[in-house]
């Protein structure tokens, strides 16, 4: 039955249509879907390079092509064991072209290359003299022990003798091809960063947020490199627990100095590449020029505002004006036209006092009988001795209280004196020089005849009559104190100290009815008791 199968080759054709294409939108995951939303937020391209710290970035163009292992046997014959910590390992292992760019498979694939072409059994079949303890194959073992182990080729990429440390200067000459001198660098140091997706320097079209960015995180740059590599002595070589203490301790104060150092360089770099940036010093100029625009405009408008102010202040000042001066007017109309008015009440009152005076001395007084003339005549003179005792009681109260010796006087003393005085030989020079001065003034014993012509009466006539009381006119309360008045006074002495300002105003204030001058008065009488109290206290202690 399998022989009568006929086994020559034969074509299948398949008639019939395609179904039409259909659209579907697919969203990123994983790795893919991470870059995508990397390069959203930061406005990346997809074609834009993402630096990383590690050896990612090559391994992916290695997956296609193989690796070229370098055999430089002259280079490996010069080395000397006992400085293998010297040497370059990737170049041992003939990875020098690529670095730390290599995997670790690269590593161990150079490695097994290198153990089956220069192990010492090798060469001796080969014929070659081979010395034991003394031999290259040391330098390779060493390198694949310190590149084959994660931690010991991290510290050994630290201090790689091929990276180039160099910063570039803040000088001038460096501003002219400042990407071309700066953007390497960065690229170079970027290796060197404990986070992945490094900013790279840029182009000069960035925006400034990007700058920022950048700036930014190499401000806050975060760096994996340690320098225990280059420890001078290893600490399992001491004898007990505190020689390895004492010598972890020197190792991590030489590492802490090597790495401020470099913390350093790197703020150095950031800085010169900060100084020279051309769109750092463009965003300046514009931020600037900016500040210089929102003052200009700020001063604009408080010139604005002040003109403004200016032409309100003189309109106001204008109104002022006119309105003082109005007022002026209203008031010199007012007080022309009150003067007019005071004038006329004047010359009517002239005209019914002089009536008045005429009708009187045609009526004869209105006196029927010689008896009435008598009763008038001590009438007045009773109302006129009356009025000069007490305005004489007033006189003698003020000269106790403000003459020079404080001497009690009575009325009648007073009086008694007055009238020595006016008929002494001072007072008789006195009306002399008033009389003597009247007369020189010019017209003025004409006007004087004229006024008594008008008025019907003297010049030399007696003083208006006051309607005020005494101690109105003094301002006195002669009225006694009362119990509630003299505890408003104490509180009011306690109340208000003898350094306040105002004080006896304050003190009237509190005491209703009573004015300043009685208030004071009253604590001098208040005084004079308290002493005078004293007095006789002292007086009846000496006396016992």
């Amino acid at each position: 039955m399998d022989s009568a199968v006929d086994e020559s080759p034969f074509t299948v054709i398949i008639k019939g249509g395609l179904s039409p294409l259909i659209q579907v939108e697919l969203e990123p995951v994983g790795v893919w879907y991470h870059q995508y939303e990397h390069n959203r937020r930061h406005g990346h391209s997809q074609e834009d390079k993402v630096t990383e710290s590690d050896n990612s970035d090559d391994s992916k163009e290695r997956e296609n092509k193989e690796i070229v292992i370098q055999d430089d046997i002259t280079f490996l014959r010069s080395l000397d064991p006992c400085k293998w910590k010297d040497q370059d390992h990737y170049r041992v292992l003939g990875l020098h072209e690529y670095r730390y760019k290599a995997s670790d498979e690269d590593i161990k694939k150079a490695h097994r290359l290198m153990v089956l072409k220069h192990h010492p059994d090798k060469r001796r079949g080969a014929g070659e003299d081979v010395r034991d303890g003394d031999d290259y194959f040391t330098n390779i073992t060493k390198a694949y022990e310190i590149l084959g182990d994660p931690i010991k080729r991290r510290s050994y990429d630290s201090i790689d003798p091929e990276f180039d440390n160099k910063v570039p200067s803040d000088k001038p000459i460096n501003k002219e091809k400042f990407f071309e001198v700066f953007g390497p660098v960065f690229e170079r140091n970027s290796r060197w960063s404990q986070r992945k997706h490094v900013p790279q320097l840029g182009t000069p079209q960035d925006s400034k947020e990007k700058v920022d960015d950048f700036y930014d995180f190499w401000y806050n740059f975060d760096s994996w490199r340690e320098f225990s590599y280059l420890d001078e002595e290893d600490k399992e070589k001491g004898e007990d627990r505190d020689e390895r203490r004492w010598i972890e301790k020197q190792n991590k104060a030489e590492r802490a100095v090597r790495r401020k150092e470099e913390n350093t360089r790197i703020r150095k770099l950031v800085d010169n590449a900060y100084k020279l940036d051309p769109r750092v010093i463009q965003f300046r100029e514009a931020e600037r020029e900016k500040k210089l625009s929102v003052k200009r405009a700020k001063q604009e408008a408080a010139r604005h505002r002040e003109e403004q102010e200016l032409q309100e202040r003189i309109r106001l000042e204008e109104e002022e004006r006119l309105r003082k001066a109005k007022e002026e007017a209203e008031l010199k109309e007012r007080l022309a036209r009150e003067k007019k008015e005071r004038e006329q009440m004047k010359k009517q009152l002239r005209v019914e006092r002089k009536t008045m005076r005429d009708m009187c001395k045609e009526a004869d007084y209105f006196i029927v009988e010689e008896k009435d003339r008598v009763q008038v005549r001590h009438l007045l003179l009773d109302v006129l001795s009356c009025v000069q005792m007490c305005w004489w009681d007033v006189v003698a109260k003020y000269l106790c209280q403000h003459g020079p010796n404080k001497e009690p006087r009575s009325s009648k003393d007073v009086l008694q004196k007055a009238k020595e005085l006016q008929n002494s030989d001072a007072s008789a020079l006195k009306e002399a020089t008033l009389k003597s001065a009247t007369g020189q003034l010019v017209g003025c014993d004409k006007k004087v005849e004229k006024l008594e012509k008008m008025d019907g009466s003297s010049v030399s006539a007696q003083a208006s009559e006051r309607l005020e009381t005494p101690a109105e006119m003094l301002g006195v309360n002669l009225s006694p104190w009362s119990s509630e008045e003299q505890a408003r006074l104490e509180q009011a002495l306690k109340t208000y100290a003898a350094n306040t300002p105002e004080r006896w105003d304050r003190i009237a204030e509190a005491i209703p009815g009573r004015s300043k001058k009685d208030c004071m008065r009253r604590y001098k009488e208040l005084v004079e008791m308290v002493k005078a109290k004293k007095a006789a206290l002292q007086a009846a202690g000496v006396k016992k």
